[in-house]
């Protein structure tokens, strides 16, 4: 099996002042195409450092993935690591120093000489497109592996990893193809998710199952190899219908479908509309349904009642059901609900009134502890959650959970 390294450059990420964001989303996306990660190495902007470290990632893996020290100041030395490792010099790339000066001309600026440095690559080695900023990535190969050196900025390291890495990773290289499909769910823990697919998930198997989670939500990644194209699709899609069965109404979506954007097709799809008013969530809800382009279709109004003044003023909450029952309650989550789908006069509302913390919890209403309720006229479902963890999670966990139960909603609607 093909293996990979990671390394990570920048004294910044020693010190405590920048979090490596990359390293993990470039671990999830190699494992993604069958790829496993078997080692990571932070180093800072030292030469030989670095090469020290490409030639330990390269003596364990196939691949070495390499992010940061592409930029134009004197401490951006990853280039001339580069050339170190394979023993050449750098060579200035005329048509790269041409697209470097575009990039500063369309926006109306005259490049500085220290870019110039951006133009140079190893000798023998090529140059990666970055069409988000001025350093282009490094490609080079070295005794049967290979290297990939990308900018540290996230924004250009993901494009260029998807644009120009993960395509010549999971090209037909002799050994056959890789088919990789993604399955996503929402609704149940990763543990309770893996009892229902038993032995699917031993390792070594083919297709094999890898799992990702964030927020809640699960990704099943089904990597199928196989002689053939359409044999690996054929494997993967036999896995696939196997999954469908096993988990139900616990698949929200495929590939990289988000709640939003599935629940968001679904109110297009059938002409509906949706409202919410949000407490301890402050708009998060709002923002992650707005997030999807074409969402004034079916978004209506949003209110962010986080006092209980504004419950009762800008909804109408009576006074007294949350003198009796309490901010977070599923009396009051009900009466939100339906106050926003009345005064917005749309299809459907969702409310949600919770406890984010740290503080404000007590021992019958704890951190955590979420009502959340969706409202289409006729009926209102309230829910009862008790989340876990960090204020952002709580929050996050929350919005998602209003979502899949619309999705859940709309799922008995179309029966």
């Amino acid at each position: 099996m093909i293996k990979a390294c990671i390394v990570s450059i920048g004294n910044e990420l020693l010190n405590g002042h920048t979090t490596d964001t990359n390293c993990p989303y470039i671990c999830g996306r190699l494992l993604s195409i069958g790829i496993p990660v078997v080692g990571v190495y932070t180093v800072g902007d030292d030469i030989k450092q670095i090469v020290r470290s490409l030639k330990l990632a390269a003596e364990d893996a196939d691949i070495v993935i390499v992010t940061g020290g592409l930029g134009p100041t004197d401490d951006d030395i990853t280039r001339q690591a580069f050339a170190e490792l394979l023993g050449v010099k750098l060579q200035v790339k005329p048509a790269l120093l041409k697209d470097i000066r575009k990039y500063f001309a369309d926006r109306g600026l005259t490049m500085p000489e220290k870019n110039t440095i951006q133009a140079c690559v190893p000798k023998g080695a090529s140059a990666l497109d970055n069409p988000f900023g001025t350093a282009p990535g490094i490609f080079a190969k070295m005794k049967r592996k290979l290297f990939f050196s990308m900018p540290g900025v996230p924004v250009e390291m993901k494009e260029m990893l998807e644009k120009s890495v993960l395509p010549r990773l999971t090209r037909k290289d002799g050994t056959g193809f890789t088919i990789v499909k993604k399955i996503r769910c929402f609704g149940a823990g990763e543990s309770a998710l893996a009892e229902k697919l038993g032995n699917l998930l031993e390792r070594g198997r083919n297709p094999l199952i890898n799992i990702t989670v964030s927020s809640g939500v699960i990704t099943l990644h089904v990597v199928a190899s196989a002689r053939t194209k359409k044999q690996a699709e054929q494997m993967a899609k036999k896995t696939v219908n196997r999954l469908r069965l096993l988990l139900g109404n616990l698949i929200f979506g495929v590939d990289d479908q988000t709640l939003p954007e599935v629940v968001g097709h679904w109110l297009m799809q059938h002409r509906k509309t949706i409202t919410v008013a949000e407490s301890c969530t402050g708009g998060l809800l709002t923002k992650l349904i707005t997030d999807v382009p074409g969402a004034s279709d079916y978004f209506t109004h949003g209110w962010i009642t986080y006092s209980n003044q504004s419950k009762t003023e800008l909804l109408g909450v009576p006074k007294k059901l949350i003198e009796k029952h309490g901010a977070v309650s599923e009396q009051v989550a009900s009466a939100m609900a339906i106050a926003a789908r009345q005064k917005a006069k749309s299809d459907y509302a969702i409310a949600i009134t919770g406890i984010a913390g740290p503080a404000g919890g007590s021992k019958q209403k704890p951190v955590g502890l979420v009502y959340i309720s969706v409202c289409d006229g006729d009926n209102c479902q309230t829910k009862k959650c008790l989340f876990s963890y960090t204020r952002d999670l709580i929050r996050t966990r929350a919005a998602l959970t209003a979502l899949n139960m619309l999705r859940l909603w709309s799922s008995r609607t179309r029966r």
